[in-house]
Parts: structure tokens; sequence; C-alpha cells
């Protein structure tokens, strides 16, 4: 295993890929229903990677370093295959760490399956525990309810599980301690993302984000925190515990404190397109140059060059850029998994 690292010497250690970039939600701040209706082209079996197909994309990135992987979509647990993808991972590649972020909709089904499969870690995104601000934030009116039973199946079957919630000021933010409340009551990491402008169609707007210090200050003034430091090299959350024991929470702040000068992080769209950046438009295709006979040296080195060229840093960029009334086309979260 080699190490690459890129413009600004980052090496790469993490990689995200979505299997799918379908989703059963319709998240206005991810995949907005107006956008994302019964017409939209999604992706068709024969665009999409198979197992084996990853198998070797996978391959090559850990030649190159890669140590963590997270499954994404869309809606991962939608494609069927998944326990065997990961069964491939852990047992053919080796991989350390593998994750996985769902909406939980179908974790109470497949979290045995997941466990046994070998999945390492589970990250299940849910943005209030009121039924009607729920149904707001997943874009179909679905009660939070399935999605608190799927958590419990997965602590049940032994995934040490994170809740994500993505924080809009106006519209969920009233949430933040009923979700803290709920969550340091059973024991389980509870990371608040600030709503970030990513993508071109969920309507973002500097005004909606609450930013990760005044989630910091709502939850210290009930519950006082601790700063703890972070449990690996590239952590995105800024981590805080409850001096009482009873927990932490995490602080994903793109917006107002961003973190790109550590940002190891890789993305792969469901077609093979890798993106270096969640905010960037330019996707190379990796599946193209493994289906173009490529060899598996062939295909590391494509990779490597990618990587060894990365520029990226747009969230330290931002700020200039909105002050200036600039804006860049950006690929679609829901596409490569955020």
């Amino acid at each position: 295993m080699s190490t690459v690292r890129d413009s600004f010497q980052r090496p790469l250690r993490d990689l995200r890929i979505s299997v799918t970039d379908r989703c059963n939600f319709r998240c206005p701040y991810c995949m907005p229903r107006e956008v994302f209706g019964p017409g939209y082209a999604f992706l068709k079996d024969p665009q999409l990677m198979s197992l084996a197909e990853l198998r070797r994309i996978v391959a090559a990135f850990r030649a190159l370093g890669v140590e963590k992987i997270r499954l994404t979509g869309g809606e991962p647990l939608l494609r069927a295959d998944v326990p065997d993808l990961i069964r491939m991972l852990k047992t053919e590649l080796g991989v350390p760490d593998v994750a996985l972020t769902t909406n939980g909709w179908l974790l109470e089904k497949l979290a045995g399956a997941l466990k046994a499969a070998g999945l390492d870690r589970l990250n299940v995104s849910l943005d209030s525990l009121d039924p009607a601000v729920a149904g707001r934030m997943n874009g179909l009116g679905f009660s939070p309810e399935r999605v608190l039973r799927g958590i419990d199946a997965a602590t049940a079957a032994g995934l040490p599980v994170k809740v994500n919630m993505v924080v809009q000021r106006g519209v969920n933010d009233e949430e933040v301690l009923p979700m803290a409340d709920h969550f340091r009551s059973r024991g389980l990491p509870l990371r608040f993302i600030e709503f970030m402008d990513a993508g071109n169609t969920n309507h973002w707007s500097a005004t909606q984000v609450l930013p990760a210090r005044e989630i910091v200050e709502r939850i210290g003034a009930r519950w006082p925190l601790e700063a703890a430091g972070p449990a690996y090299r590239g952590e995105v959350a800024s981590r805080y515990r409850y001096r009482d024991g009873r927990g932490e929470i995490g602080l994903i702040s793109s917006v107002t404190e961003p973190f790109c000068k550590d940002c190891h992080r890789a993305r792969l769209s469901a077609d093979g397109k890798l993106y270096t950046c969640l905010f960037t438009a330019v996707g190379w295709d990796v599946l193209g140059c493994l289906r173009s006979n490529a060899s598996d040296s062939d295909l590391t080195d494509y990779v490597r060059k990618i990587w060894a060229g990365r520029l990226d840093r747009y969230s330290d960029d931002r700020s200039a850029l909105l002050a200036a009334g600039q804006t860049r086309p950006k690929v679609e979260m829901s596409y490569i998994g955020g």
C-alpha cells in the first residue's frame, strides 16, 4: 500500500461510495421533490457499478492508502446486494473500517443482515422527533417512528449507531434540544450538521444556517458540555462530551468553521465517477476507465493522478465567493451521498 497526497499534501484515506442514486425520501435540502419527481431519470442497472467492478475499483483505492469506506446513496439500503458488498469489503479486501449512512426506513428489517455481513458502524439520518417537522424535513410526510424502530433494531443487533441531524434555522432548529435529550438518554451520539449549499436545487440561504457554536450554546445551557478531541485524524465533527457522563454530541460545521485543510475524503458516484470534493461539479470517470479494459495497475495510476492534482478547498473559499456574489455549479448531494 502506497500513500498519495494532493496539492496541499492531504493523503487519501477515506472513500464514500454511492451505491444508488435512488432514495425513498425527498428531503428538501438534498433531493427536493419538485426536482426529483416522477419524471426524473435515475440511473439504470447497466450504468451502475456491479459488485465485481466495485471490487476492482476499491482495490485501487486501497492500494493508495484508503482505510475507511462509507456506503451511501441516495438510500443505500434500496440496493439489495449491499450486505454482499459489505462482506466483500471486509473479507476479500480487508477494509479496516466499513460504515453506512441510511435514512433508516428499511433498517428495522435489515439491521441483522448488515451486522452479519461485517458492517462496523452505522449513521442514521433523522432531523426531528416531531411527526409534522420530520415529515417536512423528509419531504413526504413520513413519521419518525419507523426510523426510531430501525435505530433500536440496529443497536439490538450490536451495531454502533450515530444519529445525524441537519439543522435549518426556522425549519427544525426548535428540535435541537428534544433530539439531544432523546438520544443522550439512550447513550447514542447525535451529530448536528449545518445546512450546506450542496448541489444546485436545495434553495440554500445563509440565513437558514444555524452556526455550530450556537447549537453548542443552546445544549450547553441545558446540559453542560466540555470539548473533546478528535477520535481520529481528519474527523469532520467537532466533539463535545456531556459533563454528567451521558454521552456526546458532534458538530459538522462546513459553513461556519470549514475543515478543508485536513480533508482526505474522496467520493464515488453510483455510476463510477470520482469527485474530490462535495462541492465540485467535475467527476472523473473511474468506471469508464475500468470498462475500457484497463489493468489493475492502470486503474490505480488513474486514481493516483486524479488525487495528486486535487486543489479543492471550497468551504475555505465560500465566504469570499459569497461576498463577491459568485456561485459555482456543484454536483447534487444525492448523487454522491453527501
